[in-house]
């Protein structure tokens, strides 16, 4: 199950922030920074799996955004970095060359098609 997606650039500001779970404003700040300080530090020759808490943060970046999922334990990450592989084609399909600008006004109209009550959803169709 996913726990809560987020978009972040390199300088830890959140472009997009999807939480599946009731978390208070300043738990999910606290998030954020964790989750940030985790990935972009991390050495690009490691895995895209790092265990966060009870759960673990896959992550994928793309030009100077980090795209994270967190997720149960037990999930198959693999999955999921094919789920934001996904998430990425389709974004760039939608906008024509995706820019920050539209994920920080518009993301919801991709988010919510693809994740649905955190859960994957393959009904997206790339025509």
């Amino acid at each position: 199950m996913i726990r809560f997606i987020l978009l972040q650039n390199r300088q830890g500001k959140t472009r997009l922030a999807k939480y599946y779970v009731p978390l208070e404003d300043s738990e999910k700040h606290k998030v954020e920074y964790e989750v940030h300080r985790l990935v972009v530090n991390r050495d690009p020759k490691f895995t895209n799996f790092v265990e966060f808490r009870t759960h673990k943060v896959i992550y994928r970046r793309y030009a100077g955004l980090f795209f994270s999922l967190c997720v149960d334990i037990t999930d198959n990450e693999l999955a999921y970095l094919e789920c934001i592989h996904l998430f990425v084609e389709i974004l760039d399909h939608f906008f024509s060359n995706v820019c920050e600008l539209d994920l920080v006004f518009n993301f919801h109209k991709v988010c919510d098609r693809i994740f649905i009550s955190s859960s994957v959803t393959v009904s997206f169709c790339i025509c």
